[in-house]
């Protein structure tokens, strides 16, 4: 189960890093790509990315040693992407938000599912280490 919670970091990881260079580097464009309007100001956006890429870099730990780094899997798995799933869910249904967000939902809930899963299913490994 350690390979799981490995796997899940390391995607978790990469998923950050990717959309946290993306909302540095190109986020107008990537508003466009999801029928958003162009971020303003910028800088809210800019601190996302810088956050994300923070967040991505953070799983290289729990990605070495799962079983160790357990409460940054639980932090950022099911507590934060769970919460941006639902967070996006809300935006979309209470705000109007565009329905590509909802890839977001997606996304994210898939992901703090399966750390979830991964976590309880290796929790009495850890227990005993």
């Amino acid at each position: 189960m350690t390979r799981a919670l490995s796997l899940i970091a390391a995607v978790s990881g990469l998923y950050d890093l990717v959309i946290g260079a993306g909302l540095l580097l190109a986020p107008v464009e990537i508003a466009s790509w999801f029928g958003a309007p162009a971020p303003s100001p910028l800088l809210h956006v800019n601190i996302a990315g810088w956050l994300l890429i923070g967040i991505g870099l953070g799983y290289w730990q729990p990605f070495r040693d799962p079983v160790r780094h357990r409460a940054y899997l639980w932090l950022m798995g099911p507590f934060l992407k769970g919460g941006g799933a639902g967070i996006f869910l809300i935006d979309h249904f209470a705000r109007q938000s565009p329905a590509s967000f909802l890839l977001f939902a997606l996304t994210d809930g898939m992901l703090a599912l399966a750390t979830l899963w991964a976590l309880l299913a290796s929790r009495d490994r850890a227990a005993t280490r």
